[in-house]
């Protein structure tokens, strides 16, 4: 049982600050001053222009390409054939890109692919590419054209990324059908030989990945439990010698794990 957090795609070379910030987003912080993407995230932009050329510039580099380093590879070299399932809070679609079978992924947060009515008036969701490549293209002097600003196509409101900030997040039937795959998942191996690898989750929402592995490794004395993450590695001490902590960078300990850092080496 895998559960991701934000650490492993950020060890992909999906960071929000720093040169790649600098790279794809200097020009919106000489404008509006924020010094991050995600602080960006967050800004009151004076239009929905205006918003939508950040937000299409931020959907494209961290949904629609690749990331840079072979983490999400590497982490599917290591399951391989094993009976896996993965739970994750990231919303950047790395482990399908990367090959991992959709059946047995739940995106509980979201998609940054995916565009939902804003009020909703129904709990569907929309592919969002196409029009993110098109917003992408157009944008001057950091707005898009109001003929590509998204609205809902059943009640004409306007449309926002599908990520859950609030009661207004939409589960569509995609969300719903994963979700019951990880319940399934979870009645599957109560009991017997469990492995929950908790990669690179921290303290933001604990309550989807962390507390729950715990809980289950706990419940279950063949069960163990290993967390891995640069900082903010620690393991409930009740759970013995069933808990593995490891604080490392997930990319190196990943390749040391699949003998990629070997290969390297050599």
């Amino acid at each position: 049982m895998v559960g991701a957090g934000a650490g492993l795609s950020a060890a992909a070379g999906f960071t929000y600050a720093g040169e790649r910030f600098a790279r794809y987003f200097s020009d919106f912080a000489r404008a509006y001053g924020f010094s991050d993407m995600y602080a960006g995230g967050f800004y009151p932009f004076p239009t929905p222009e205006a918003y939508w050329a950040y937000w299409s510039r931020y959907i494209y580099v961290n949904r629609y390409q690749d990331p840079p380093r072979p983490v999400y590879r590497q982490l599917l070299e290591l399951v391989g054939e094993k009976d896996y399932f993965v739970l994750t809070t990231n919303v950047d679609h790395c482990f399908q890109k990367a090959g991992f079978d959709k059946a047995r992924l739940f995106y509980t947060q979201g998609d940054y692919g995916l565009f939902q009515c804003s009020r909703p008036c129904c709990q569907e969701t929309f592919d969002n590419e196409e029009t993110i490549r098109r917003m992408v293209a157009r944008q001057r002097g950091l707005e898009i054209p109001s003929d590509l600003l998204p609205v809902c196509p059943h009640c004409g409101s306007p449309l926002t990324v599908n990520l859950r900030a609030d009661d207004r997040f939409v589960e569509d039937a995609g969300w719903r059908a994963a979700a019951e795959r990880y319940g399934d998942f979870l009645r599957r191996h109560g009991a017997g030989r469990v492995l929950y690898l908790e990669l690179g989750v921290g303290y933001n929402t604990p309550g989807i990945i962390k507390y729950p592995f715990r809980r289950m490794a706990g419940a279950n004395p063949q069960a163990v439990y290993a967390c891995v993450n640069a900082g903010q590695a620690d393991c409930p001490p009740e759970l013995g010698e069933r808990a593995i902590c490891l604080n490392a960078d997930l990319g190196e300990a990943l390749a040391a794990l699949t003998g990629a850092g070997e290969e390297a080496e050599a």
